[in-house]
């Protein structure tokens, strides 16, 4: 199975959604029959939708749209882990077969140790009763926390989204590149390989501004803990759909077709989608 691993559905509505620059390509409605050709054309089978606000409401919606709409394999909701009632959200939308995971933006709290904090580390610690995986969406002044975070919870699936966001547009590799090395000796956490363009300078980046990112990860996560992810529409800010993926299809290039196919899909199925969670180690 060949998956797009992180993309985003929206009904736009600017109170709801007030991160999206106004005017932007982002200002409109972006739903599956948006993104199935787009999948089609890059030869994908479906993709994993992915939390774009922090309501319990929009994580119903997505199943929603996922019961309407073959090709999201998979949603990555939100609840609000600090709550004292998180066990409750997290059992109802677990009876769906299609929610396979949790995301909060941590990327927008102003505690760089959001993710130390005693109510988050309890709501994280009821994943996994529901066999969900965790998405860490973070920058990357938090990566600290979230290696914290990977050996807190030794059992508990967890992923990278976006690289954790480096500064790739100013060509930045350190301290990014030294707490990727030690993130990723925890062995339950895999990388998405995702939202690098709208990192770089959005009208002018060529492939080769993203190859040492792109080598560090696969160098320290390997192919058998990278997933490819669109983040489409968002990658709109900076480059089509064909476009992000062709940036990956093509460093994937020299691999072996075996590691091709985990980070164009094997990996996010087994991840996601493949009942009691099972992380593939190297």
């Amino acid at each position: 199975m060949k998956l797009d691993a992180h993309q985003h559905f929206w009904s736009y509505d600017p109170a709801q959604y007030s991160w999206i620059p106004p005017g932007s390509a982002l200002h409109r409605d972006w739903l599956p029959d948006d993104l199935a050709p787009l999948l089609a054309a890059a030869g994908l089978d479906g993709c994993i939708a992915v939390q774009a606000r922090q309501t319990v409401e929009e994580s119903r919606w997505l199943l929603a749209l996922a019961e309407r709409h073959p090709i999201i394999r998979g949603v990555v909701g939100w609840v609000d882990l600090r709550s004292a009632q998180v066990g409750t959200q997290l059992a109802e939308l677990a009876a769906h077969p299609k929610f396979v995971g949790v995301r909060h933006v941590v990327q927008d709290e102003p505690d760089d140790d959001f993710m130390r904090g005693a109510d988050f580390l309890r709501g994280i610690g009821e994943l996994r009763a529901h066999g969900l995986a965790y998405d860490i969406l973070i920058y990357p002044r938090q990566l600290p926390a979230a290696i914290a975070l990977a050996q807190r919870f030794p059992e508990q699936p967890f992923v990278l989204d976006h690289i954790a966001k480096p500064l790739i547009k100013s060509g930045t590799l350190s301290p990014w590149r030294e707490q990727i090395r030690e993130l990723a000796q925890a062995p339950n956490v895999l990388c998405k390989v995702s939202g690098m363009v709208t990192e770089a300078d959005h009208a002018a980046w060529q492939p080769a501004d993203f190859r040492p990112y792109l080598d560090l990860v696969f160098e320290v996560f390997g192919p058998n803990r990278l997933m490819f992810g669109s983040d489409w529409p968002v990658c709109l800010l900076a480059a089509d759909y064909a476009r992000v993926f062709a940036l990956l299809r093509d460093y994937l290039a020299p691999l072996s077709p075996e590691a091709q196919a985990n980070v164009l899909g094997k990996n996010a199925a087994r991840f996601y989608l493949g009942g009691p969670r099972h992380i593939h180690h190297p």
